[in-house]
């Protein structure tokens, strides 16, 4: 028999109220009156050593920080309904559940802390550790793990400008930038952390537009060599192309120059990209926009060429073999087809990053 998730999901909750119940009792009960094992009350200056169990549970992490970590979302906003005073929580590096949201790039539980209502943002969003860092300061360091599962260093540094201005521009109005306990700004931190990400985001950026820029240069070469060609030539008498106002011939003419244009545009922007100073705060926009426009643009001149090369050959072949011609376009479209496909989850990715407000954690598995 199989069990919903809707189940499963109802029972870890209901454990996580039994659990969190005795978690959050007050502590002023706790500490006053402690019983012996007559039953007999106990003054605190009568209670010998605290259970070993006890200090060690003191040094773990509450069920709402780990659920904050770990980014559910679910169990947080469960938890906060029935325990508000879970708000308070704080791990052994003084960090509550803002910090280990943000620290943990967790987007779904930063979101649903900001749109609560009944939050005290001033105080839940004004903590900081025992290092003195901010909300700030744990979205500038670049951690170990890196949760924005996407290829290429560029990207991932696009996601990392994103959160860090995310988390920047979400804070309130009276919050200024602070130094931790080594004199670091957010934006120091940010800078020191992420050196190595944007050197080698520097070399990947500048490996693709290299490799992309020598095949718009191909194409634009055949392109304005096509362009110059015309099929049937002119009439000499009025300089007027023969096969004018033919189907082929329009589909040449239009396809030509688009692949002209087209390809010289991607040219532009990948040689932008090579030109560019590579800093930090360029990875943001400007980089991925350029990069985002090359792509496009060298893509629609690659089918643009492929319909200019099938238009000025159609005018080549016999009358009964035009109809038997179009599987052979079709086949001959298949290469760039399947070099298209797999640039695709890249350019995907790409205009995800670019067009979204908040950086999203990603499932995928990237080696």
């Amino acid at each position: 028999m199989e069990v919903e998730p809707t189940d499963i999901a109802g029972k870890i909750l209901a454990l996580l109220r039994d659990a969190g119940s005795t978690h959050y009792l007050d502590h002023d009960q706790k500490k006053n009156t402690t019983h012996s094992v007559d039953g007999k009350e106990k003054t605190p200056d009568q209670t010998t050593k605290e259970n070993p169990i006890t200090e060690i549970a003191k040094k773990l992490d509450t069920p709402i920080l780990i659920a904050a970590k770990n980014g559910i979302t679910e169990i947080v906003d469960e938890i906060l309904k029935y325990f508000p005073v879970a708000i308070d929580d704080l791990n052994v590096d003084k960090k509550n559940i803002v910090l280990l949201a943000v620290e943990n790039r967790q987007p779904n539980v930063y979101q649903l802390l900001l749109t609560r209502k009944d939050l005290q943002k001033e105080s839940v969003f004004g903590q900081v550790d025992n290092e003195g860092n901010s909300a700030q300061h744990l979205a500038a360091r670049l951690g170990d793990y890196k949760p924005w599962r996407i290829p290429g260093a560029a990207l991932q540094m696009q996601w990392e400008n994103k959160w860090h201005e995310y988390v920047k521009n979400s804070m309130p109005l009276n919050f200024f930038p602070r130094h931790n306990n080594q004199g670091e700004t957010p934006r120091d931190l940010f800078t020191k952390t992420h050196k190595d990400l944007v050197k080698n985001g520097s070399e990947w950026l500048t490996n693709t537009s290299q490799s992309c820029s020598v095949v718009a240069a191909l194409i634009a070469t055949v392109a304005f060599a096509s362009a110059n060609t015309i099929p049937g030539g002119f009439n000499e008498d009025t300089g007027i192309p023969v096969l004018q106002n033919k189907p082929g011939f329009d589909l040449f003419a239009i396809s030509s120059l688009v692949a002209l244009c087209f390809s010289l545009t991607a040219l532009v922007m990948f040689l932008a990209i090579l030109t560019s100073r590579y800093e930090e705060t360029d990875f943001g926009k400007h980089l991925p926009r350029k990069l985002l426009l090359g792509l496009t643009s060298l893509f629609v001149s690659i089918a643009a060429m492929l319909l200019s090369f099938c238009g000025g050959h159609f005018f080549v072949l016999k009358e009964e073999l035009k109809f038997a011609a179009f599987p052979v376009y079709a086949v001959t479209c298949l290469p760039v087809t399947f070099f298209a496909a797999a640039q695709f989850p890249l350019y995907f990715d790409l205009l995800r990053a670019t067009f979204s407000k908040v950086p999203q954690r990603s499932s995928k598995i990237v080696h």
